[in-house]
């Protein structure tokens, strides 16, 4: 159900007129884009709305799933219905840096015998990024990468570029196949705002793919937003307000989580080696903002906060060998932090 907006001159409003009608359209623009998508896209909708979540949130994407389950597809798609220029970058162990950023040319001028050197701008110059496999790939290119993700530039040969506005990089990882691959370390991991699983379909689901994308052409998906609308929505999440307690949960959370701090319960400290430092706290804020506006609602609610939870912090959380070994995952440590936080917030 939709929530009305807060009263004016309550501590939470933050939103103006102008505000609150910017949300409407968003929830209507949302409602727009997973039909639209729904034509060439079968289930994953919590896959598509985490995406949005991300774009909203000026984040970076990691998607993780077996071959075959549309990730590229999903991401074409959606670049397709918001109007913005998208690239696929198919990471390879001989990929190097100036393959993605671009390089010098020496090409001639306008002068007769004369040339110089003049830069080519690589695929990483576009909207949406697909890295595609990114562990497949040396250390020098990912870094290159996360350069671009955390600046929005690239550095060739001592000079800046700036990338194009918005810009997204949604990465995917395969779980199987580990041989031959460099894997994130945490800290480049940390870089990446949600860490998405794409999961198989639905019996349901599966049948209807068997059925509808077997026969004919694909369909031609409506452009129904553009990057200055983007942007405009970007803002307005930036400003949707945000209860104190919805504050403090995200703290709890992510400080809840690390072994070594104050407060951390017992079975954290028995399982975890490594808990969320304070980007997660920006990104559980940042992310609850967006799902908000995305359903409607005029502040972060309590609902938002736990929805990102586990896509912010599954790759945050690194559990221990003991944890491992008795088959705790991460997932099971976010489930656990969050049963807690809310038996709090009843007995509050």
């Amino acid at each position: 159900m939709t929530q009305s907006p807060p009263a004016a001159g309550s501590k939470s409003s933050a939103l103006s007129h102008d505000d609150v009608a910017a949300i409407d359209q968003l929830r209507e623009a949302y409602r727009k884009v997973r039909s639209e998508l729904a034509k060439t896209i079968i289930g994953q909708d919590i896959v598509i709305e985490q995406l949005l979540i991300c774009i909203l949130a000026r984040g970076h994407g990691l998607l993780m799933g077996v071959p075959g389950l549309a990730k590229t597809t999903i991401v074409n798609a959606l670049s397709q219905v918001m109007s913005l220029e998208f690239n696929r970058i198919q990471f390879t162990p001989d990929l190097m840096p100036s393959d993605i950023t671009g390089t010098d040319i020496l090409q001639e001028t306008d002068q007769p015998g004369r040339r110089a050197f003049v830069f080519v701008k690589g695929p990483l110059f576009a909207n949406i990024i697909l890295a595609d496999e990114i562990n497949r790939t040396p250390p020098k290119t990912q870094s290159a990468l996360l350069e671009a993700m955390q600046e929005h530039r690239v550095t060739v040969a001592g000079r800046t570029f700036p990338l194009p506005a918005p810009f997204f990089v949604l990465a995917t990882q395969n779980p199987i196949e580990q041989e031959g691959t460099y894997p994130l370390p945490e800290a480049q991991l940390d870089r990446f705002m949600f860490f998405i699983h794409v999961d198989y379909p639905s019996r349901a689901e599966e049948g209807r793919i068997a059925r509808e994308t077997t026969s004919g052409s694909a369909p031609t998906l409506a452009k129904l937003l553009d990057g200055e609308q983007i942007a405009g929505f970007q803002e307005l999440v930036q400003r949707v307000p945000v209860p104190d307690h919805i504050y403090d949960l995200a703290v709890d959370l992510a400080r809840r989580s690390r072994p070594k701090g104050e407060g951390a319960p017992d079975w954290v400290r028995k399982w975890v080696s490594w808990g969320a430092g304070p980007r997660a706290v920006q990104y559980l804020v940042r992310g609850a903002k967006a799902r908000a506006v995305l359903h409607g609602s005029y502040l972060a609610r309590m609902e938002d906060l736990e929805a990102v939870a586990a896509p912010v912090l599954t790759h945050r959380i690194l559990t221990n060998f003991q944890a491992q070994a008795e088959g705790v995952s991460s997932a099971t440590i976010i489930a656990r932090l969050l049963e807690e936080a809310r038996a709090e917030e009843r007995r509050a």
